[in-house]
């Protein structure tokens, strides 16, 4: 039950699309491999296992993204704990169906 009340905010793929006609912070957690095989234009690569180095603007929310949603998940909770306002994209990069970059989705 307490857990309820440390998760992160949510959305879908298709809210961040919206989304993303103004200026979000986007984060990429995946590897860097997978970044560079297609990403979201203007998305910044920090890998899952760097997170903790992220420093952003603790007054503006956050978004994560990575392949499937799980690893941005745990990226979301670190965020949070170090007082960042967070919102996981669920569905990750598997179900965005937007414009991307690198290479082909």
């Amino acid at each position: 039950m307490f857990g309820l009340f440390n998760r992160s905010k949510s959305i879908s793929t298709k809210e961040l699309e919206t989304k993303l006609n103004s200026r979000v912070e986007l984060l990429d957690v995946r590897m860097p491999g997978e970044y560079r095989a297609g990403h979201i234009p203007g998305a910044k690569n920090i890998p899952l296992n760097k997170i903790e180095q992220y420093q952003g603007k603790t007054n503006e929310p956050v978004h994560v993204i990575c392949q499937s949603g799980m690893r941005s998940r745990k990226a979301a909770s670190v965020l949070k704990k170090n007082g960042y306002d967070v919102v996981n994209v669920r569905g990750g990069m598997m179900q965005w169906n937007g414009k991307t970059r690198g290479g082909s989705k």
